[in-house]
Order: structure tokens, then C-alpha cells, then sequence
């Protein structure tokens, strides 16, 4: 993959983005002592893949570039954004799978990863595929502080707590997975109607989130949902182009969900609350792919690339790709690693408020 002036100003970005963060934590390996991660199959480490669900990633070809070539349950080649905002803030290992950690104790020092595949603000969303909903997940981290303070004592664990940084990354699920494909929602309710639902759930998480003791909290925005290989190839099959809809969908709620947190930012005492676009950044690969090196952006890489996800996406799905990185997408719905590495600078560029 080449090296476009996009590519380099978002290196050079990241490199000034760590030197702050060097300058702000002097003498300290990590730059945050814990990484919480929420949400769905985007930043799912493998919380799914002892679950009887369709919606795993515990098979090749998942997981062929990543270390020892191992499928562990990530939705994507190699690495996750997630995975390289953690190496860049200075952690050797990544936040582990919460439901794969037995036992947990030490373990869960450094954070753990409670993301359950097609999992959404609607607890509905996460019960159509029997994922672990937003609600669930909650109660796992409740269990975490009390296992944090059996080890590492009420001092300690309080610390780790109002330091850490919490990530949340879910919705995407909510209308992909559920409102789009669902005359139960969309016969009710307008998806104007619906991102109010999804947002009064938001609401109640991050209040209850922070209720618990977290300060520091990222949530990415939903992405460019019409640009999603398998949504123009479901919903738009006559042409090659974004389903124009669900994008106005996703600036709508983007938009709100902007408006929200910046309520509740007013509302919540210590909230660092940092709302983290991943819009714009994944529409730019997608709609000038050559900008960042890239030569594919309307299929995925596994198989015909135009649907295939989750248990479709296997061994032997015909036509996966040799090379990887030359597409921004790995399957029809989740962004390969070299795409995942472009939208980390992003992430990390935009949440460095959380750092210092």
C-alpha cells in the first residue's frame, strides 16, 4: 500500500498527539492505566464466540493477518482500531474479551473488552442475535470494579477507575441489523423517531457509566451506513452507489447525538465526555480510496466481497482476496486492518482530550 499526503499528515498527527500525551505523563509506560471497551462487532475482541449466535468471527478467514494468523473473534483481517489506539498509548497486550477471561482478578488491571457482536443502545437489537446488550454489558463491568478491588484494593481500583478511558461504540447494529430489516420498528416509527429512542438510551448509559465512576468516555459516531458493501448491495442492488438514506440517517443522529452529550456534559460532574467521528474519516476512504493507497472500496476482501459477514464470510467462501490491504473493507460490513490503522489516527487525533 502506497503512502499518500493524507496517510502522512495523520502519521505526523498521531506523532504529535503522543508527544503531548509523553509531555502531560512523564515516567509512565501506559499513558492511561485501563481501557474499557463497549459496544458492538466493530471493537468485539471474542465476547461472542462461546455464544449460540450466528454472529461470530471465530473461524478463518478471520484473523489471517493477525498475530500467529489466529481468528479470536475480531471482525476484521488483522487488528481493530481499538487495537492500535491501545499500542499507541503504550499498553503490551490489549484489552482482553471480558467473557473469555477465567480467571480474571490480575487480568482485568490494565481494562477488558465487554463489545458483543450486533449489539446496540437497543437492548431489542442485542436480543434478536443473542448478543450481549449495552445493559449486560453494564452489569459485567459492575462485576469488573468489585474484581478490580478484590485485587488491587479500594485505593487502587478507585484510581483505575476515574483514569481510565471508556470507549463505546454501537447503533450501527440498532439500524443495519434491526430498524432497516424490521416492519416492527420501521412501520412505527420514522428513522428520524427512531435515533430518539436509540439516544434516550444512550442518554440512560452514560449516566449510569459515569454513576459507576468513569470520567473519561469516547463514543464514536455511526458511520457512513449507506457506504457499507452489503448495504448497497441489499439495498441499492441497481447501482454501485452509498444508499444515500441511511448516511442522511447517520449525520441525523450524529448530529443528535452530538447535541445530547454535550447535555449531558452539563449535567454530569467531571465528565470528560468526547464524541469521536468516524463519519467523515471512513467516507473519505470510501469515496477517494487512492487518496490513502487503497484500490477497493465497493467490495470486501472475503469472498464476492458484496454481502458476506459473520459466518458467510469462512474458508470457503469463494474469492477472497491474496492482499488485504489494498481494500478498505474486509467483509461487507467491517473495515480491514489497514483501513482500521487510517481511522485510529482519526480516533486518536479527535479523543486527545482523554489522554492529557
Amino acid at each position: 500500500m502506497g503512502y499518500s499526503r493524507s496517510s502522512i499528515f495523520r502519521s505526523f498527527v498521531v506523532v504529535v498527539v503522543v508527544f503531548v500525551a509523553l509531555v502531560v505523563n512523564v515516567g509512565n509506560g501506559q499513558l492511561v492505566p485501563a481501557l474499557f471497551i463497549f459496544g458492538d462487532s466493530v471493537v468485539d475482541v471474542g465476547n461472542n464466540n462461546h455464544r449460540l449466535t450466528l454472529v461470530k468471527a471465530n473461524f478463518p478467514p478471520y484473523g489471517r493477518d493477525f498475530q500467529n494468523h489466529y481468528p479470536t473473534g475480531r471482525f476484521c483481517n488483522g487488528k481493530l482500531a481499538t487495537d492500535f489506539i491501545v499500542e499507541i498509548l503504550g499498553f503490551t497486550s490489549y484489552p482482553p474479551a471480558y467473557m473469555d477471561l477465567k480467571p480474571r482478578g490480575k487480568n482485568l488491571l490494565n481494562g477488558t473488552n465487554f463489545a458483543s457482536a450486533a449489539s446496540g443502545y437497543l437492548d431489542a437489537t442485542a436480543t434478536l442475535y443473542n448478543a450481549v446488550s449495552l445493559s449486560h454489558q453494564l452489569e459485567y463491568y459492575k462485576d469488573c470494579q468489585n474484581q478490580l478491588v478484590e485485587t488491587a484494593g479500594q485505593s487502587k481500583a478507585a484510581s483505575i477507575i476515574s483514569d481510565a478511558i471508556y470507549i463505546v461504540t454501537a447503533g450501527s447494529s440498532d439500524f443495519i441489523q434491526n430498524f432497516y430489516i424490521n416492519p416492527l420498528l420501521n412501520k412505527v416509527y420514522t428513522a428520524d423517531k427512531f435515533s430518539d429512542l436509540l439516544l434516550q438510551r444512550y442518554s440512560n448509559f452514560i449516566q449510569n457509566l459515569h454513576a459507576l465512576g468513569a470520567r473519561r468516555i469516547g463514543v464514536t459516531t455511526l458511520p457512513p451506513m449507506g457506504c457499507l458493501p452489503a448495504c448497497i448491495t441489499l439495498f441499492n442492488p441497481h447501482s454501485n452507489e452509498c444508499v444515500s438514506n441511511f448516511n442522511n440517517d447517520a449525520i441525523n443522529f450524529n448530529a443528535k447525538l452530538n447535541a445530547t452529550s454535550q447535555k449531558l456534559r452539563q449535567m454530569l460532574p467531571g465528565l470528560n465526555l468526547v464524541i469521536l467521528d468516524i463519519y467523515q474519516p471512513l467516507y473519505d476512504l470510501v469515496t477517494k480510496p487512492q487518496d490513502y493507497g487503497f484500490s477497493e472500496a465497493r467490495r470486501g476482501c472475503c469472498g464476492t466481497g458484496l454481502v458476506e459477514t459473520a459466518i458467510l464470510c469462512n474458508k470457503k467462501s469463494i474469492g477472497t482476496c491474496a492482499n488485504a490491504t489494498e481494500y478498505v473493507f474486509w467483509d461487507g460490513l467491517h473495515p480491514t486492518e489497514a483501513a482500521n490503522q487510517v481511522l485510529a489516527n482519526d480516533l486518536l487525533a479527535a479523543g486527545i482530550s482523554l489522554i492529557s
